[in-house]
């Protein structure tokens, strides 16, 4: 009796947890684009939340980079994540979550974005 109430107390919490998850769309309507550094300023991120990139798929893409990737827009670490569907959604996780754009010149043009998930 004491196992099976144990376990649905736990159960109960791995769904609230779930349930706090955010989504958010960067930069809202106007979609992954250039000059995006600042936008995720004034938000609170969690791990678990999630970031929607909206984008023309082929015009652009998004690769989940260390920071060395984030500073230099280069695909580091080698073997980093690259989403290119135009609707893509990441979960955060904690610490220091970074994306870039790897079309030439995108990158240094401001479309990164660089997220402190607590």
């Amino acid at each position: 009796m004491v196992v099976a109430a144990v376990l649905c107390l736990l159960a109960m919490a791995l769904h609230f947890q779930e349930a706090e998850a955010a989504t958010y769309v960067v930069n809202g309507r106007g979609g992954w684009t250039f000059n995006l550094s600042a936008w995720p300023e004034g938000y609170k991120f969690k791990a678990g939340d999630v970031l929607a990139f909206n984008y023309q798929n082929g015009a652009h893409n998004v690769v989940v980079v260390n920071k060395a990737g984030y500073d230099g827009c280069s695909t580091t670490p080698r073997n980093a994540k690259v989403y290119t569907s135009g609707k893509d959604r990441i979960t955060l996780v904690k610490g220091l979550n970074n994306f870039i754009c790897t079309l030439p010149g995108h990158c240094s043009a401001g479309m990164k974005i660089q997220i402190n998930a607590s």
